[in-house]
């Protein structure tokens, strides 16, 4: 049996915790969750964990990052099967705290923005997002102050925003970046896919079904932004039960839009293809990045 973690509930005893552990010289890890842990998280764990030497997965839902509306209230919370799959990752230090720990003045103090990357895709769906989502891993950097930190590439954007805050802010840690995790049939995994019914979570796969044909379309030769845009929107809007929020495709780095996607010939990171929709009231992202043939 995998040990079982330390749970920590307040902020000053998680600081305690990992001091003492840096303390004996232990590389610090931090995998930031909001919970409903699925497989996709426990790769993160199990990357973070592979590069450190005390593993810290903090479990809390940030209410800043959810916009009224949107599902704060319902969204899925799981402990017992969290604390599962935290031991059996070889978390060693769950930090779980409620919201007035975390925000002890209330969610309308201080935030943190980082403008521009968060004002595009799903910061224009969703424009309070972002900073919420800062804001809440700024506070646990400076928490847990860790040496490494793993993120998930299905939220690719959140990626870039919070990398472009730690370089902005100085704060003295590497990111790790992971692959998406998919289920076998393609569905980029998320806990909100549990709110699907059985006909939805069919229709769903035409996000990555997408981007297979934006990928075999860049293979082919194609090179304009705007036809792989509408190769993507096309096949999506194709399915009446999933209704398109964007389908982009952007600078891997800077997420600004693309005219002409490049060929291995030219610099730089390249293409991404960033895709949300709405299946019934599920909102989900997926992306892809875009292959560079030979010119």
């Amino acid at each position: 049996m995998p040990d079982t973690p330390v749970v920590a509930s307040s902020i000053a005893e998680c600081r305690r915790l990992v001091a003492e552990a840096r303390w004996k010289g232990q590389p610090i890890g931090l995998v930031p969750t909001m919970g409903a842990l699925h497989d996709g998280h426990v790769r993160l764990m199990e990357a973070c964990r592979s590069r450190c030497g005390f593993l810290v997965a903090s479990i809390f839902v940030n209410p800043t990052q959810f916009a009224p509306g949107e599902d704060y209230q319902r969204y899925p919370r799981t402990p017992d099967e969290d604390h599962r799959r935290c031991a059996e990752a070889g978390v060693d230090l769950i930090f779980e705290p409620t919201a007035e720990e975390m925000y002890p003045g209330g969610s309308s103090g201080t935030f943190v923005e980082v403008p521009g990357l968060s004002s595009v895709l799903e910061g224009r769906s969703r424009p309070t997002h972002f900073r919420g989502v800062t804001t809440v891993v700024a506070k646990l950097f400076n928490i847990v102050r860790p040496d490494l930190a793993a993120f998930g590439l299905k939220d690719y954007q959140q990626l870039a925003v919070i990398r472009r805050m730690v370089l902005d802010l100085d704060f003295p840690l590497e990111l790790l970046p992971v692959p998406i995790v998919r289920e076998p049939d393609g569905l980029a995994m998320s806990s909100r896919n549990r709110y699907l019914s059985a006909e939805q979570r069919r229709a769903a796969l035409v996000l990555r079904r997408a981007l297979e044909e934006a990928e075999e379309a860049v293979v082919g030769g194609e090179r304009s932004a705007d036809r792989v845009r509408q190769i993507l929107a096309d096949r999506i809007e194709s399915e009446a039960l999933v209704a398109l929020d964007y389908a982009e495709v952007a600078d891997a780095a800077t997420l600004e839009p693309l005219a002409e996607l490049p060929d291995a010939s030219g610099a730089g990171p390249g293409g991404v293809a960033l895709v949300a929709a709405r299946v019934g009231t599920t909102r989900l992202i997926d992306n892809a990045p875009l292959p560079r043939p030979a010119p």
